[in-house]
């Protein structure tokens, strides 16, 4: 009888030794209902980083224009300055290559009053670039309005560089030797503003097929 106790019993512990090397073997602690169920809340709100800011991004004034009305400026280049990203260099108007500050972001920016390369003056104006209109818009000759900046494009202007306005009369006094007060009038011309507005050129990558040789 012992004997029998003995085998029976080694039997139980060698099944039960057997049933727990195979629940060892198989159990996968991802397909644990506790571990999924702790871990997909926060899997499902995963999104992929943004991507990295291009320098057209934060610039987006800089690129080439068309212009359908400004004949004396068929394509204007804008690029920044290579020292300070705030300044864009202007290049294609009829007043020569000009630059320009920025001052409201992300594309407003205010023309200085400047010289060209020959020297000839410039005057103060304003640069904007509606990114969604895709539009350029420069008005040379109006000074730059800080509070409103795009109110100077409300005024009359002229896409003709060299137009001048009706004359303006101006009343000056002047004093003869003998002591007179003469009042005379003098007239002088008033430029009007010049203005520019153009569609930037979207670049496109044309794509090289490979060649085929017959074998």
């Amino acid at each position: 009888m012992k004997k029998i106790s003995g085998l029976i019993g080694g039997m139980i512990l060698s099944l039960l030794s057997s049933t727990i090397i195979n629940a060892q073997s198989t159990w996968d602690p991802k397909k644990n209902p506790t571990v999924d169920s702790i871990t997909a809340p926060y899997e499902a709100k995963l999104v992929p980083a943004r991507p990295a800011l291009t320098t057209l991004d934060i610039y987006p004034v800089i690129g080439t224009y068309e212009s359908a009305t400004n004949a004396d400026a068929p394509s204007v280049t804008i690029t920044l300055d290579e020292q300070t990203k705030g300044v864009v260099w202007v290049e294609g108007l009829p007043q020569g290559k000009l630059k320009a500050y920025l001052r409201k972001s992300p594309a407003t920016y205010k023309i200085p009053a400047q010289k060209d390369a020959e020297g000839k003056d410039i005057p103060e104006g304003t640069l904007i670039f509606d990114k969604d209109a895709n539009t350029l818009s420069i008005n040379i000759g109006k000074p730059y309005n800080m509070e409103d900046p795009s109110s100077v494009f409300l005024m009359p202007t002229t896409t003709d560089e060299t137009a001048v306005a009706e004359e303006t009369t101006t009343k000056t006094k002047t004093k003869t030797a003998s002591g007179k007060t003469i009042k005379s009038k003098t007239k002088e011309p008033v430029i009007k503003p010049w203005v520019y507005t153009g569609t930037k050129v979207e670049k496109t990558t044309v794509m090289s097929t490979p060649s085929t040789t017959n074998q």
